[in-house]
């Protein structure tokens, strides 16, 4: 059969470099013994690996053209090869409810709204592994204080440790991208419960973002109002890339008390 022609629209980029998929693919072994679920095989140069460390084994990929080369090529997958739109499925179900790993050269298009998944199914991943666009892995592993630091780090770094791996450079590619590539893991750290309500926290990270160079006492604003006594907190004179997902939870917290109060002081008048 003849090979796959990469779709511009699906942000498909194939891997030829078989030592990088094998790295790649090896980046699942942090976290035995379960299944992998493996997104945008393409042609399967990570798969291949994937099948030679029977687990079991399931890959999601939406282009027709793909799915028909990896029957093909893949036949010991049998139905473990699902023509899906990773963002729409259902997860839950996907091994008889039992946790998996998450791995693939994700379409750099979609994959933080890969991430943003991963988080809603946050108790059935415990490791998410693969490669996407460098920035993207630069933005997940920030820390407090750098400028990459986003709405992505302290959402993924509540609930997850995040290892930056290593640096893909765009020769090993077809066609090549226009920027390099990287490999990160990120494995469920001890985080069970945020200690805040969770709806809240990520509004307060997303609207404060949003407006990422004025200080919080602004960009805050849409949720809490300038004159509420809580803005007089020395943590309001702080931008949101300065705060760790700790303060952002007791940011949180903080938010929540005023806002009830504010609803009691105008209830009595």
């Amino acid at each position: 059969m003849k090979l796959v022609k990469p779709k511009k629209f699906l942000g498909q980029h194939f891997l030829k470099d078989l030592q990088v998929a094998k790295d790649i693919a090896d980046t699942v072994d942090s976290c035995p013994d379960i299944p992998v679920l493996e997104v945008g095989p393409g042609m399967g140069v990570l798969t291949q690996y994937l099948i030679a460390k029977n687990r079991p084994l399931k890959v999601v990929e939406l282009d027709f053209e793909s799915v028909a080369y990896l029957k093909e090529n893949f036949g010991e997958l049998g139905d473990n090869i699902i023509e899906k739109d990773f963002l729409k499925m259902e997860l839950s179900n996907l091994f008889d409810g039992k946790p998996f790993v998450l791995t693939g050269n994700y379409p750099y298009n979609i994959s933080s709204q890969i991430f943003f998944k991963m988080l809603d199914n946050k108790e059935i991943i415990p490791c998410c592994t693969g490669m996407i666009q460098k920035e993207v892995a630069e933005r997940i592993a920030a820390k407090p204080g750098n400028k990459t630091y986003g709405i992505l780090s302290v959402m993924i770094q509540a609930w997850y440790n995040v290892e930056y791996l290593f640096t893909v450079h765009e020769h090993v590619f077809n066609p090549p991208p226009k920027v390099k590539s990287a490999v990160i893991r990120m494995t469920r750290n001890d985080t069970h419960d945020l200690g805040c309500d969770e709806k809240l926290f990520k509004q307060i990270v997303k609207t404060t973002f949003n407006q990422r160079r004025k200080t919080l006492r602004n960009s805050i604003s849409p949720i809490l109002a300038k004159d509420n006594p809580l803005s007089a907190d020395p943590i309001f004179n702080k931008r949101p890339e300065q705060l760790s997902v700790q303060e952002f939870i007791e940011l949180t917290n903080k938010v929540e008390k005023a806002l009830a109060d504010n609803v009691k002081t105008v209830g009595q008048e």
